[in-house]
């Protein structure tokens, strides 16, 4: 705030370009602000203009809405520098407001190893659809395109130009939404359901969301240190997943202040218990105890101990490794540490053995998951039994992609502006990447029982 009260001093000083340049800059600082900050009266009249328009707009919903929001800020303040320039990503709104969307290509492999993924996609994608429908929405058209069939992605956006499309959503393969990554420019704006590689650059066209571990990573490194957690040991698989995991959650981590004291890569069940004393230390402990006895002589009743400075673990597992995690971390005197983990050990199966076997693990998952009383997932499940388990997330991302695809316009604009999705609460960041923020859920007593939401 102190900043964009420096450049609304700055204002009266600029004209033409400069002063262009500086409402789009005092929009994107009061933009990013939290709604309870923008609430919070100032004494600088114009600075408290800029602040009530960032929240007409953030308390919008659909676009519609923002438009009208924007309009009514306008006649109320006709002498504000906002209304006589406003910002650009504004303009640009108004410009989306104005442009509905009709034609929809989804881009989905019907056939190979990702045809089951690419059906829970397309299930959820076309029941939002439907929904959309008999609420009354004015629903776009949907074309469906077999992208285990096209010859090249230059003769699909021939052919989906042709058609009339304005959005593709999709492709899901990796390889795909590399080739378009490549690309300088695209003819269609484009939401993949893939991620190309991290820093690999993207045409403007290009918007990329995906059911991204290192979002959960983020996540968990964002809920432990609500928690007020500082120090940090890890345990992920071994491989390039768990490579990409454990360093989402270090730099997350480390770059807000957190310390990752030692991580261990999983991968053989018999060495697990060795790993773990080797992250706590208990050898030494035990080496401690056996060279007192043999000092002193006779026997010593020593219980090993661990080191204290762990304040909790990190974990990225499958269900069957957390479900030997657990018990070797109590056998290992670790018992007291909590354990914060992605979604990966949550199979979602209703066995209450294996959720035995995890009791005491907090875990990040989806709303999909965690909330069974919503309509639009009772009505899939119905239909789809198999939705209602670790299949699921991808029916969710499905019903969500149906849901950003109006609003992609909207979120690059807006980059604080979220939807609230059945995959997460959804944001952009700045390389048009949807990321994802999750709800959280402990074991307890072979039940999965819903934690209260900690502050953004």
């Amino acid at each position: 705030l102190a900043a964009a009260q420096q450049r609304v001093l700055l204002g009266p000083l600029l004209s033409g370009q400069a002063a262009s340049a500086n409402n789009d800059a005092i929009w994107a600082l009061v933009a990013s602000l939290p709604a309870e900050q923008l609430q919070q009266p100032g004494n600088d009249q114009t600075l408290a203009g800029w602040t009530s328009l960032a929240f007409a707009v953030k308390s919008a919903g659909t676009l519609e809405q923002q438009q009208a929001a924007i309009d009514a800020w306008v006649k109320q303040h006709p002498d504000h520098p906002a209304a006589q320039q406003l910002p650009l990503a504004l303009t640009k709104l108004k410009e989306l407001a104005s442009q509905p969307l009709t034609k929809i290509a989804l881009l989905l492999p019907q056939e190979g190893p990702l045809a089951g993924v690419a059906r829970a996609l397309r299930d959820g994608f076309m029941a939002a659809h439907f929904q959309a429908q008999q609420a009354g929405q004015q629903a776009p058209a949907v074309q469906v395109f077999d992208s285990s069939r096209i010859g090249s992605l230059d003769d699909f956006y021939r052919q989906a130009q042709a058609a009339g499309v304005q959005l593709v959503i999709g492709p899901l393969e990796k390889p795909l939404v590399k080739q378009l990554a490549a690309k300088p420019q695209l003819p269609i704006t484009t939401l993949a359901l893939n991620y190309a590689d991290a820093g690999q650059k993207a045409p403007p066209q290009l918007f990329q969301f995906g059911l991204a571990a290192e979002d959960e990573a983020r996540e968990v490194a964002r809920r432990a240190r609500a928690d007020g957690m500082v120090r940090a040991v890890a345990l992920v698989p071994s491989g390039e997943w768990g490579d990409r995991v454990l360093a989402a959650f270090r730099q997350d981590w480390e770059g807000n202040g957190g310390t990752l004291l030692a991580a261990e890569r999983i991968a053989q069940p018999v060495a697990l218990a060795q790993q773990i004393a080797d992250l706590f230390q208990l050898r030494q402990s035990e080496g401690r105890a056996k060279s007192l006895q043999s000092t002193v002589g006779g026997s010593i009743a020593a219980q090993p101990s661990r080191r204290q400075d762990i304040d909790f673990i990190f974990l990225a597992s499958t269900p069957q490794q957390a479900q030997q995690i657990k018990p070797t971390l109590n056998f290992q005197y670790a018992g007291d540490v909590p354990v914060y983990a992605t979604s990966n050990l949550y199979s979602a199966s209703g066995d209450v053995n294996q959720y035995n076997d995890m009791n005491g693990i907090r875990f990040c998952e989806t709303p999909w998951l965690l909330d069974t009383s919503n309509s639009l997932r009772q009505q899939v499940v119905q239909q789809w039994p198999q939705a209602a388990g670790s299949l699921g997330r991808l029916y969710a991302m499905g019903v969500d992609a149906y849901s950003l695809a109006p609003r992609l316009g909207q979120l690059k604009a807006l980059p604080d502006n979220r939807v609230l999705g059945l995959s997460g609460s959804l944001s952009m960041n700045a390389n048009q990447r949807v990321e994802r923020q999750l709800p959280w859920a402990e074991f307890v007593r072979g039940q999965v029982q819903r934690l209260p939401d900690t502050a953004r």
